[in-house]
């Protein structure tokens, strides 16, 4: 059962913002008694969703052989060959742009070091290197995981933000998704939900509703 606290948010935030477009909806997490400057109290990490975002969370896939063939067919928003990869490393603003573009990052293993070479120092600051693959393992299902993923990362400020629905969605359907990334955040803080000092959840266009 979701919080009622919460359910309340969800549905004020829904009445404040009625549009001619979906919008995204936004979980900002705002900490406190954290010292990011210790590294160890700094982490990123991909949350499963129990209900997935609307499939344009892109997924990106430089592999080789048969997960080549099997990423082509699983539904990664682009796929990469390693001679298309070595053309990218001869052009920055390329790979650039690709480090962008999409959300997340697989590659065949043995591809990894001239991923690092050509696409590390775009990548690695955004916190979107590729998930390393073993040859002949399969590589759909991590697709699939990925498509109904979000980021998170605690870096520098004591603050979260991360997409974690559509304005279209059932308030019970927002409700869960909320619930399973501050459970994700909360197993990550020292302190546990003693680290949260407050949460927002707001659409694109919307005010900021505080979840009391």
């Amino acid at each position: 059962m979701v919080d009622k606290e919460l359910n309340t948010a969800i549905e004020k935030m829904k009445e404040q913002s009625p549009r001619k477009f979906v919008e995204s909806v936004d979980i900002a997490i705002n900490l406190k008694e954290i010292n990011l400057q210790d590294p160890a109290k700094r982490f990123q990490m991909e949350v499963r969703l129990p209900h997935p975002l609307p499939k344009d969370v892109k997924v990106c896939v430089v592999a080789e052989g048969t997960q080549l063939v099997e990423a082509e067919s699983a539904g990664a928003a682009r796929v990469i060959a390693k001679e298309e990869l070595e053309n990218i490393t001869r052009d920055p603003k390329l790979a650039k742009k690709l480090s962008k573009q999409y959300d997340f990052f697989l590659a065949s293993a043995p591809l990894m070091p001239l991923i690092g070479r050509s696409l590390g120092k775009f990548l690695g600051p955004r916190g979107k290197m590729p998930k390393p693959v073993p040859p002949n393992a399969p590589i759909g299902p991590l697709i699939e995981n990925y498509q109904s993923a979000i980021q998170i990362r605690l870096r520098q400020s004591p603050v979260i933000h991360a997409r974690i629905g559509t304005a279209d969605m059932s308030g019970d359907a927002i409700a869960e998704n909320v619930l399973s990334v501050l459970r994700n955040i909360e197993s990550k803080l020292e302190k546990g939900e003693n680290n949260i000092k407050s949460i927002y959840i707001k659409t694109t266009m919307g005010p900021a509703i505080k979840v009391k």
